[in-house]
Formats: structure tokens, C-alpha cells, sequence
């Protein structure tokens, strides 16, 4: 049996081929890899002898991938790209270099941004690197060490986890608004205001109609109200004084306790779920990883 050495093309002429085939020139090719047009071409000549496969249909100033070539060139891709994620994870462990953590905006925005400068007095020598996104990303298909997630541990069976908070959760209003128009003492005072609402796209999160029924009460007209699908821009709409919305108590603490938020009635709905800082079993943290990990619990 020829061995993969004979049978694949070299790892040269595949870096090549997925440069002028993403550039669909020759040139642009030559120009980011550092070599002339003719080296380029010599190397994708020799790359299609080897395969018995016409790549590239050759026009005046441009190169196109033929049919085959397309195919080819997604493979390759694919296999470059994850070869050189896996290498900077070696590499990254040896050096230590940036830690990257994956959390909701509103996490990075509320929980995070204000204790940026405790964590660098406490890891200078680390860079963190917040990567946020609209759902729950898969750190371990992303290659990404540790992420924020709201839930029960029970059903991340792949990572492990540690708790970050409860999960509780109370109106909060701007100062401006409840100097126009009075701060609600109670519940059903409460319903009659002007209420913004989350409109969560993709991680589950309670409502209005829930935080009332948890009081023992109902809502009416539920359907008025600011609707804002983000809950960094709810928080603002909040502190510009256009209504009151839900508070989680561990992203709006800083704010309640710096004036910027009010909390309005007495009534705390806790939902028995938490948030977790969670990270792979399939593979060891690094030890900045870890060092970011604790301090991440540290806080909570």
C-alpha cells in the first residue's frame, strides 16, 4: 500500500492552490504567499499533473475554478483551516499568549467591562479576548477555552462548570423616568407602566408575563410596550428613561448600586437556574486559561 506520503499532494502546493483559488488570480496569489506569478503557476500546474484534474480555467487576468477544482478547493480549505486552528492551540499552550472567553454581549457589556481593570491588577500578563455573539457558541467545534452559559449543568454533559450566579431577576427603572412618573410600589401598580420588553432571539429567557405570574399576579395587555431583541439596548432604552424592564440582578448590580438603575417593587422571581463558567473535557486548559477561570469564580 502506497503510503500517504506518495498519495497526498504537498502541504506547499495546497496552500498555493486555496490562495489563487479564494483570490481567482495568479498574481493576488503571488503577492500574499511572497512569490512571483510564475512560481504560483508552476505550483498549480504540478498540483493538477498530480491529480489528473484540470483546476483552474485560465482567462486573461483571472483565473476560475472548474467544477472540480470548486470541490477541491472546499476540501482544502476546510482542512487548512482547521490545521491552523490546531496549531495555534499548540502553540498557545506553550507560549500561554491571549485567553479567549465566549459570553452574551450583555454578559461582556454589564458583568465583564466593569471589572476589566481588576482583572488586569490581578493577571497582568494575560489577554483576554471577549467574544460574544447572539447564541451560545460550541467552544469545543470553535477551539475556544472557556464560555459563559445560562442553564443547568446537566445539560452541557461535555463540559465541565462552575457557578458564576443565581439567576434572580427585578424591575428596574431610570432615575428620569421615576422622576416623571412615579416609582411603583407594588406589583399591580407596576402593571400599569410602561413596560420594555426582551425579546430574546435564541437563549431562553423569562418574560414579563412569567416575572408577574411568579408574583402571583397576571398582565394585562401584555402585548404593549417597547419590544428590543437585545438586552444591552433594553438596559439603555432604560436608562434614557422610555420604561422599566427585568433586571438580572448579576449584570445590573454595578448600575443599581452607581444610581443609574432603580429597582421598583419588593418582588425578587428566582428561577432556580444559575450561570456557569464552562469549559471542554475533551482537552486541558492552559494555565492562563485557569488563572482566568478562578478569577472568573473569584468575582462571583
Amino acid at each position: 500500500m502506497r503510503s500517504l506520503r506518495h498519495l497526498l499532494p504537498s502541504a506547499g502546493s495546497l496552500i498555493v492552490f486555496e490562495a489563487a483559488g479564494r483570490l481567482s488570480s495568479f498574481t493576488a496569489a503571488g503577492r500574499e504567499l511572497g512569490m512571483t506569478q510564475a512560481a504560483v503557476s508552476y505550483a498549480v500546474r504540478g498540483l493538477e499533473e498530480q491529480l489528473g484534474a484540470k483546476l483552474f480555467q485560465r482567462r486573461h487576468r483571472q483565473v476560475l475554478l472548474t467544477e472540480a477544482g470548486e470541490r477541491f478547493h472546499a476540501d482544502v480549505s476546510l482542512g487548512l483551516s482547521h490545521i491552523r486552528k490546531s496549531a495555534e492551540d499548540l502553540r498557545l499552550q506553550v507560549s500561554g499568549g491571549h485567553v479567549t472567553l465566549a459570553a452574551s454581549t450583555a454578559f461582556g457589556s454589564f458583568w465583564m467591562m466593569p471589572r476589566l481593570q481588576q482583572f488586569r491588577d490581578a493577571l497582568p500578563g494575560i489577554d483576554l479576548r471577549i467574544q460574544t455573539a447572539d447564541r451560545d457558541l460550541d467552544i469545543i467545534a470553535e477551539g475556544i477555552p472557556l464560555g459563559v452559559r445560562g442553564g443547568v449543568p446537566g445539560h452541557w454533559p461535555d463540559y465541565h462548570s462552575l457557578p458564576l450566579s443565581d439567576e434572580e431577576i427585578f424591575p428596574v427603572a431610570g432615575p428620569s423616568y421615576l422622576a416623571k412618573f412615579g416609582r411603583p410600589e407594588t406589583v399591580s401598580e407596576l402593571a400599569t407602566h410602561r413596560l420594555i420588553h426582551l425579546e430574546e432571539p435564541y437563549r431562553e429567557a423569562p418574560n414579563w408575563d412569567e416575572w408577574f405570574a411568579s408574583a402571583g399576579t397576571s398582565l394585562h395587555n401584555a402585548e404593549r410596550g417597547l419590544r428590543i431583541n437585545d438586552y444591552a439596548l433594553v438596559i439603555q432604552a432604560v436608562m434614557e428613561g422610555q420604561g422599566i424592564s427585568l433586571g438580572w440582578r448579576h449584570l445590573v448590580e454595578r448600575l443599581v448600586a452607581s444610581g443609574l438603575l432603580v429597582p421598583v417593587t419588593d418582588h425578587v422571581m428566582r428561577t432556580g437556574i444559575g450561570f456557569y463558567v464552562i469549559w471542554p473535557k475533551n482537552r486541558e486548559l492552559s494555565d492562563n486559561a485557569r488563572k482566568v477561570r478562578d478569577w472568573l469564580v473569584a468575582q462571583a
